[in-house]
């Protein structure tokens, strides 16, 4: 017999010795680690509130104290814009949202929000007008909420345009009209739905009720700061804030009602429970909530393609911790969330994501920062 082993066992030796060759080279390649990071694009902004990515490569921005500036493309700010209305900036209210015209290479529209004064008191306003170098010129006003409040809480208040070019407006309760939200007479606490110059769009789901403001798309909110529109199915998402808790991310679908404030699952700043408890027949539950809150603002969709392990995301800044809360979800539902740079030691007012698929945030103090994500 021979004392050489079988071909068998000689080609398992060797597949064994293989095994640990390979699993000593592949653990000396390096790993390529996923580390994003904040690069800083402009500084010395005013409580800023909103911005846009201008074809240039310019940025439009909204201060809430008034003024609306461009950020040059090397980081520089401009002289504030000329030609706004009076703006009633107090508590809250102030400017607020700005949004490009989905033609806007071609009209050179822009919609804004503010708080508009009014007989002493104050209300969300929402106008258009034609942007240039130094301001704004044919500005008109294509929405007022209704009644005006001495309040200055709770004002909203997000932009969005769906696929169809209408516009969705988002309103807050104005705190004191808190029980209006449930009201069909008033705009408080409700999402509205408009044509770009104002009228009303013959499909909104009040236009044939008795009473009813036609241009409401829903009703039950409480201050709503977050609107996306979803890219695959142009459904709009939006968020709120809660009182102690309670902060909601809603599909917010016509005719629906979300339930302020008869439900909700936080409490007031006191303790004391509010409405009837956190579910109900016929009003609706949120995708998500936040407990203890997380005081969201500003909302965005994300593709990510220059940031594969956030894949179809949904990013929302939270004013209270001053980070980015990035969702998962299936498009439906929301299925996970993860809080991103939580070192960044400001509130986050606005995030949005560029034409170049890069996501930016705004923080909101007096000495607001834009940043950059870079993967």
């Amino acid at each position: 017999m021979s004392d050489h082993p079988s071909l068998a066992v000689q080609a398992a030796r060797i597949a064994a010795r293989a095994a640990v060759w390979l699993a000593a080279i592949c653990a000396a390649q390096p790993t390529l680690a996923f580390e994003p990071k904040l690069v800083e694009v402009a500084r010395g902004l005013v409580n800023p509130w909103a911005f846009a990515f201008l074809p240039d490569g310019r940025i439009l921005v909204s201060e809430r104290g008034g003024q609306l500036r461009y950020i040059n493309v090397d980081g520089s700010l401009s002289a504030p814009l000329k030609g706004l209305p009076p703006i009633a900036v107090g508590g809250q209210g102030g400017l607020l949202d700005v949004l490009l015209s989905p033609e806007f290479a071609k009209d050179k529209t822009v919609f804004f929000s503010f708080a508009e004064p009014h007989e002493g008191m104050a209300r969300t306003t929402v106008a258009r007008a034609v942007l240039g170098d130094e301001g704004l010129s044919n500005v008109r006003s294509i929405f007022r909420q209704s009644p005006a409040m001495g309040d200055g809480y709770h004002f909203g208040s997000r932009l969005v345009f769906g696929r169809d070019g209408n516009l969705w407006i988002t309103l807050g309760d104005r705190y004191g009209g808190a029980l209006r939200a449930q009201d069909l007479t008033s705009h408080f606490g409700k999402v509205v739905r408009i044509r770009p110059d104002g009228k009303v769009p013959n499909d909104n789901p009040y236009v044939k009720v008795k009473g009813a403001l036609p241009e409401i798309w829903s009703i039950g909110h409480r201050n709503l700061q977050g609107a996306a529109m979803h890219p695959q199915t142009g459904e709009l998402w939006t968020h709120e804030h809660g009182a102690r808790g309670g902060d909601e991310v809603n599909l917010t679908q016509p005719g629906k009602n979300y339930g302020w404030p008869i439900i909700t699952w936080g409490v007031d700043y006191s303790g004391e429970k509010i409405g009837e408890g956190t579910t109900k027949d016929g009003l609706e539950q949120p995708l998500h909530y936040w407990l203890p809150s997380i005081a969201p603002s500003g909302m965005t969709f994300c593709s990510c393609e220059r940031y594969p392990p956030w894949r179809d995301s949904l990013f929302i800044g939270s004013l209270k911790f001053g980070f980015l809360a990035r969702l998962s979800h299936d498009g439906s539902k929301v299925t996970g969330e993860e809080r991103l740079f939580e070192e960044i030691g400001q509130r986050v007012r606005d995030v949005r994501v560029s034409p170049d698929g890069h996501v930016y945030l705004l923080t909101d103090n007096r000495n607001g920062r834009l940043l950059k994500i870079v993967p």
